[in-house]
Parts: C-alpha cells; structure tokens; sequence
C-alpha cells in the first residue's frame, strides 16, 4: 500500500454520477488517504458519509429541477458551460495545495483540465460508456450532422486552447482519458473489443464491504419477492408506472412486492390503497435488495443495469429517456431482461412480461452466467488498487 496521499475526486453533480463510485472514495479514505470532493450541495449528503472532504462548488446544471433538454447539442452545451464555471472554484482550491492524484467524472471536463495545467496524474472514473476505436470519427460525424454541432466544438476548442489544458482535441479530451476505470460491467459495453485495455479497465460495480448483509430481509413465507424501484429521482410518468404495477401484481399468489419510491404525493396516494403483499419503502440504493429478490422492475438506468447484472436477477426494463433505452435493449440481447415502453406500460403487459421472464430457462441461466462474469471484474476492491498503482507511479516520475 503506498503512502498516503492527497486524492482529488471532481464530480458531476447528479446522482446516477456520484453513486457508481461512492464506496472506492470510502475505501481511499479507510486506506488512511486524504480525499477530497468537490461537487454542489445537491449531492453533498451523499457524499459526506464516505468521511471525504467536501470541496463545494456551484453548478450551472439543472441538477435542482431537473429540467434537462431534449436536443444532444443542447446539453452537450450545458456541460460545457459547467466546465467553464466550475474550473476558476477548482483553480481557487487546488492551486495552492495541489493533489497528488485526481480522480475526475466522465462528465466533469473541469477535472482532467485542471489536473493537466498542474501537470498531475488523473485517472477517470466513469459510470457510463467509454470510448472505442472509431468512436471519435462517429462522434465528429454525428455532431457535425446536428444543427449547432459545428458551433459547439469551435467552442469547446476555444476554451481547451485558453484553459490550460495540455489535451486541445476536443474529441480526444472527451473521449480518449489516457487512464480510466469504467464502474459497469463489460458485457454493456458496445463493441467492448474495440476499447484500449491498456488505458481502459473494466470494474464493475462498486459495492462496499459487508453491503450485501444490509438490513432488509426476504419475508420468510414469500415463494417468490419482486422488486419495483424506478431510481431515485421522479420523473413524469414514474407515479403511473408504480399505478399499473400495483395493478399488475396485486394478486399474484405467492408473490411478495417491494415498491421502492421517493416520497411526496406518490407515497401518500399510494399508501392509501397498498395491496397485502405490497411493501412500501422509500427509496434507497437497491443494491442489499437486489440479492434476496427474484425479478426487478427497473428503469435501466447504466447502474440500475450494473447492479442487477451483479445480483443475477432478471429484469423488467421499463426505460426512461434515450439512453436507458439503449440500456434496456442491451439487457435484452444479453438474455436477462423483457422491456416495455413506459407509453406502453399496462398491468396486462407488466404481468405477461414477469410470467415470460420467470418462465423461460434460459433467462435463469444467462443471469446466472453474468452474474459470475460480472464478480470476477474486482469491483472496488480492484478500482482501489489501480488508484493507488496509478498513484505510486505517479510519485516515481516526479
């Protein structure tokens, strides 16, 4: 173990961003690492429990309503604009006390410009897609295709070329990290074979010691437990979803259901009219849940897919927005999950999805065959000691 140090982690200020990688901060600083974090308040309470320091910053996201836009170009633009106004409060913390390493989110574009201007090691931590040979000529081809896609990179170069970044290259300073950890299991990545291994390692999920103990237990009399959490943050459409679930398995005998929500009027109207073999619980990361559970309805988003890949369980994928879309038809190649529409969502639909899913054999085995693939990827214990491999490097050559 090498001596400790001073790691930075610069974070994007969302959730699906901040929990694929909260237990290796918390196993730095168990390791006896000063860590540091800087983010927005929005995320600090997740954070703060990992016993990093909290670095606040303000974010220009729309991480507190969560009005995102439609348009790629559109927010691809809105995270520029945070990279602009995030990296000054990086400079006013970071300059004077530098750290020996920095950890940075594939979307804090602040993070790796900061650490290059010092000229000190980084390493990414992505919770989402890596890059692949080809993908930065896709990329130039898509942007350059989309109304403002032109305009966006001669902005984004211009701020590369002022900034102090030593990367100018837009598509390389976005998609080409010369180290990086990517916190999903390999089998979602798209064309995994064509990722630079020697810059790229595949993790997986990250869960903590002892998580998979946790406090929730499987009723003893319940022949089979499902598991409805839609993520964290509500989005339209979510209440009618959980509507149609409890329409869907009310009565299905045997089943115990555990409907995972985040409160407000949801909970309150849902409440009223939970079924007997409901089990209302105000939503958590579902990872202790997921390994005593039989199927999950999910809204697939890249960790909500990593977590349940993890566990062997499969799932319903009821996606929200582009990208879990493509999440959810990854699933489904892969043989674990059936997926529905949210537009198409109906009790009849959800209930002859679960009897296809849990009656059909070769879905058990292809949950059980990842699940062993998954584990073998070293989640966070193996993060952990690429960090500090790449730390202990990082001191020789100074």
């Amino acid at each position: 173990m090498p001596l400790p140090a001073h790691i930075a982690m610069i974070g994007t200020p969302t959730v699906g961003h901040v929990l694929p990688s909260l237990e290796i901060i918390r196993e730095l600083v168990a390791r006896g690492h000063r860590v540091t974090y800087a983010n927005a308040d929005h995320v600090a309470e997740l954070i703060t429990p990992t016993g990093a320091e909290l670095v606040r910053l303000t974010s220009t996201l729309p991480v507190a309503d969560g009005d995102w836009p439609r348009d790629p170009i559109a927010t691809a633009s809105l995270f520029l604009d945070e990279a602009m106004a995030v990296l000054p409060q990086l400079h006013a913390t970071y300059d004077d006390t530098p750290a020996d390493l920095y950890l940075y989110d594939i979307g804090a574009y602040a993070g790796r410009a900061l650490a290059e201007a010092q000229g000190r090691g980084l390493v990414q931590l992505s919770p989402a897609h890596v890059a692949w040979e080809g993908a930065r000529e896709e990329m130039d081809a898509a942007f350059a295709g989309l109304p403002g896609g032109s305009d966006h990179r001669v902005r984004f170069a211009a701020w590369l070329a002022q900034c102090g970044a030593v990367t100018t290259n837009v598509e390389e300073f976005i998609g080409r990290p010369g180290r990086a950890l990517a916190l999903i299991p390999r089998a979602m990545q798209p064309y995994a074979d064509r990722v630079d291994a020697e810059a790229v390692t595949f993790v997986g999920p990250c869960r903590g010691a002892g998580e998979e103990q946790g406090g929730w237990m499987r009723p003893a009399g319940a022949e089979k437990v499902l598991l409805v959490s839609l993520g964290g943050s509500t989005y339209p459409g979510q209440q009618a979803v959980h509507q149609q679930c409890v329409a869907a398995f009310a009565d299905l005998p045997g089943w115990h259901v555990v409907l995972q929500i985040g409160g407000g009027d949801d909970s309150a109207q849902l409440r009223e009219r939970i079924p007997p073999n409901f089990e209302v619980l105000p939503w958590v990361p579902p990872s202790t849940i997921l390994d005593q559970v039989d199927t999950w309805v999910t809204h697939t988003g890249m960790g909500s897919c990593g977590e349940g890949l993890y566990a062997g369980v499969p799932m319903l994928a009821v996606p929200h927005g582009a990208e879990q879309s493509l999440y959810a038809d990854r699933l489904v190649e892969l043989g674990v999950a059936r997926r529905i529409d949210s537009a198409n969502v109906t009790a009849a639909a959800l209930r002859t999805a679960l009897m296809e899913l849990i009656g059909d054999p070769q879905v058990a085995a292809r949950s059980a065959w990842l699940w062993a693939e998954v584990r073998t990827e070293g989640g966070t214990r193996r993060a952990v000691e690429l960090i500090e491999q790449q730390l202990a490097g990082e001191r020789v050559g100074r």
